[in-house]
């Protein structure tokens, strides 16, 4: 008789703990995933992949208006808000039976209940109070929206979560927030015709991304009429039947018809009975606190991914859960390396960056070398609309290293992937100076730049 009932019981059937569970299965474990909402997670049902889907229908208002430039005379155009909806709801779907369908094709168990654990080798089902030992246990809860410290009217406030499932387009909406999720639904609501305003307590939106990055994604943000607000935050949010009023921080005021917060998420931690195991607590952070190696501070129970709140990325999560269920079950130990991830705004205009930023490389090297270029992009001599992409390199000027790569514009993020891979792979400007360029393309600047837009040299202390 077994040990124990499998040899891998995961807590949540999120992207990373999914790739977990068919790559330990294939391996020749014996797995059972337990997810007590819909199989996909936060990335595939109510994030990155609705998102996505949501930014590229926002896209057609622009292409419409640019059609003009290239001869087309398009007759007025309507949108119909519970279509999309609708259709995108159908492809969440589809998608989700997808992943539970290769889940059980590895091998694996799904179980559709929430999951606590009991002890390290326990864990109990809440679906029908069922207990199942375990040789090993993986949290992959993920994280969730946090709206922060409690205001007046706050149960006013709709998550992004509730925002794929509006009933209507909001002709007028406040979202708080200056990082990806606010960014990305402020043009997303833009896009289908709402009037946007977006508050941010610091002084520029997309803190810690590259200065010129921010700078750039706010003025071309602000050209297509969306209100940025900075140095504020939301006070207060009034109801008056289908209305509101958001008092900010500054004393002003905002009526809309929809109140949105998207000022951080955190970990998935709670109830999970992780105080019974032992698991600790990263003090930092508030995600569990695991070793190179996905491990907690108990032996056998790992965690990865957002409830970890180390690089709150889907890509992460599922290197992350392949990584630990090679190591764990494939006999060869396989360490994330978490160095140089890119990473995408799906904003408008877009962000793509991977690598250092200026600010960070001056900080940790002697010589910083800038190339910069901002440009009209081919298709707005046509469209004549308003708008500039930005690229950037930041190169090690002692040993002509590119550090980092910062892209603006259109296809910056499918620009970006590919850029990664020189990155990482520690490719000089000598490289990219080398390779012939693409043409036409905005991507052919990356490798055309040839002065230095800046030079910094940081005077060794005496």
């Amino acid at each position: 008789m077994a040990e124990f009932d499998v040899d891998l019981f995961v807590i949540g059937g999120g992207s990373g703990g999914v790739r977990a569970a068919r790559i330990a299965a294939g391996h020749g474990a014996r797995v059972v995933i337990a997810e007590e909402y819909r199989m996909g997670g936060t990335c595939v049902i109510r994030g990155c992949v609705p998102k996505k889907l949501f930014v590229i229908g926002s896209h057609v208002r622009h292409e419409i208006e640019d059609a003009a430039g290239f001869g087309w005379t398009i007759p007025q155009a309507s949108f119909d808000w519970p279509t999309l909806i609708a259709n995108k709801d159908k492809e969440i779907a589809r998608l989700e039976a997808a992943y539970t369908a290769n889940v059980e094709k590895s091998g694996a168990q799904v179980v559709k209940s929430r999951a606590v654990i009991e002890d390290k080798h326990t864990v109990r089902l809440l679906e029908n109070d069922k207990k199942i030992t375990a040789r090993y246990i993986l949290i992959a809860t993920g994280g969730a929206p946090n709206h922060g410290a409690s205001i007046p009217g706050i149960e006013h406030v709709i998550s992004s979560n509730e925002a794929f499932h509006l009933k209507k387009l909001p002709k007028r909406i406040v979202i708080q927030g200056g990082g990806y999720i606010a960014l990305e639904f402020a043009g997303i609501f833009a896009g289908y015709g709402s009037d946007v305003t977006v508050i941010y307590r610091g002084d520029n939106i997309l803190r810690g991304f590259d200065e010129d990055v921010r700078t750039h994604v706010r003025a071309e943000m602000e050209k297509q009429g969306i209100t940025i607000l900075t140095g504020c935050t939301v006070a207060k949010v009034d109801r008056h039947g289908e209305e509101f009023t958001t008092h900010l921080s500054n004393g002003s005021s905002v009526a809309s018809d929809q109140v949105m917060f998207a000022i951080g998420r955190h970990p998935n931690v709670a109830n999970l009975g992780l105080d019974k195991a032992g698991v600790g607590i990263n003090p930092k952070n508030g995600g569990i606190a695991v070793d190179h190696f996905s491990k907690s501070s108990v032996d056998n129970i790992y965690a990865i991914g957002d409830v970890t709140h180390r690089f709150n990325l889907t890509p992460v999560a599922i290197r992350e859960g392949h990584a630990f269920a090679d190591t764990v079950f494939g006999k060869r130990e396989v360490r994330v390396d978490h160095a140089n991830i890119p990473t995408a705004v799906f904003s408008q205009p877009e962000v793509g960056t991977v690598g250092l930023t200026e600010t960070e490389a001056r900080a940790q090297f002697s010589h910083v070398d800038i190339y910069k270029t901002t440009f009209r992009p081919i298709k707005a001599t046509m469209s004549g609309r308003d708008t500039r992409v930005l690229m950037k390199l930041v190169v090690d000027g002692s040993t002509d290293r590119v550090l980092g790569c910062h892209i603006v514009g259109d296809c910056a993020a499918e620009i970006t992937q590919a850029v990664a891979i020189a990155v990482k792979m520690k490719a000089t400007k000598a490289d990219f100076d080398a390779t012939i360029a693409l043409h036409p393309t905005a991507a052919e600047e990356l490798v055309t730049m040839r002065t230095p837009t800046a030079r910094h040299v940081r005077q060794a202390a005496e």
